[in-house]
């Protein structure tokens, strides 16, 4: 198998993973603060877990931990808003706002890479949005939920250029991850100390919460994440941030057999659906056959 194949089959596998994160972080009672707090800190022992069984050394240069820690924070603060948006409204509002990221990535990338705007980037981030204002007949009452979303892909698409530059640098998955859940932590403490103390406990969460938890925690967050951190060594933040698109697909779907009273959508999500699946296909012929 190609690496470019291999890691295209990576990365849509944990697209469908991150579909369930949105619905595991509405099942899940705990209030939003807490919820990312205890699953940063369950996420940051399993990272660490894994890069001591494979004997990585865990101190890179102060620059580099700086960096990382840096990006962190960006991380933590995404998972704020994400989390935010999906307690303040649902999941398929949270989603459709999360989506714009492809728009955000497509005018982030160039500035930070000093490269010139794609413009079939551009416009497939805007038939993207397009797509989704056509699935979603979004009301006021959502709009705390709205701005959390927006707030939540802008974020994403800064972390994804970011990891991009630190991942060819040859800095390992497991190194990064390590050190950005440090930076996670931190900001999530920062804000949870400041907005509401009382919520950092362990204590009064059921059996069933600890369990959705592990889940989030374990396989929607540890595993993705250093999956995801290595292949954007081969694979640009764009084409990362516009396939995460179909998380907005799948996590839609998964939430309406879950939360079918809350998540009716209409009938012309499978068209707007089908424009976003489209969009994914023309980037990636368009980036083979255009240079």
């Amino acid at each position: 198998m190609k690496p470019q194949t291999k890691n295209l089959l990576l990365l849509h596998f944990i697209v469908f993973v991150w579909g369930w994160t949105a619905v595991l972080g509405k099942i899940i009672t705990l209030p939003a603060l807490q919820l990312i707090w205890l699953r940063v800190m369950i996420a940051f022992a399993g990272m660490l877990c894994f890069a001591l069984y494979r004997k990585t050394p865990l101190i890179p240069s102060r620059k580099t931990i700086l960096q990382l820690f840096g990006i962190g924070l960006i991380v933590g603060l995404h998972w704020i808003c994400f989390y935010g948006a999906v307690k303040v409204s649902n999941v398929s509002v949270t989603l459709a706002c999360f989506s714009t990221g492809t728009l955000f990535t497509s005018l982030i990338e160039p500035l930070i890479n000093k490269r010139k705007v794609l413009w079939y980037e551009l416009f497939f981030g805007l038939v993207v949005i397009g797509a989704l204002l056509m699935i979603f007949n979004v009301e006021t009452k959502y709009t705390a939920g709205i701005l959390l979303g927006i707030g939540a892909a802008l974020t994403s698409s800064i972390m994804a250029v970011l990891n991009s530059i630190m991942s060819k640098k040859n800095i390992g998955s497991d190194i990064i991850s390590v050190y950005e859940m440090t930076g996670a932590f931190a900001c999530i403490s920062i804000f949870i100390f400041k907005m509401d103390p009382a919520t950092a406990t362990f204590s009064g969460i059921s059996n069933q919460d600890w369990i959705y938890l592990l889940l989030l925690s374990v396989f929607c967050t540890t595993i993705p994440f250093i999956i995801g951190v290595a292949i954007l060594k081969n694979i640009s933040p764009y084409t990362m941030t516009l396939t995460l698109n179909l998380e907005t697909i799948y996590g839609i779907l998964f939430a309406f057999f879950i939360f079918t009273d809350t998540e009716k959508m209409s009938a012309t999500f499978y068209i707007g659906a089908a424009i976003i699946l489209a969009t994914i296909i023309s980037d990636t012929l368009m980036k083979r056959y255009v240079k």
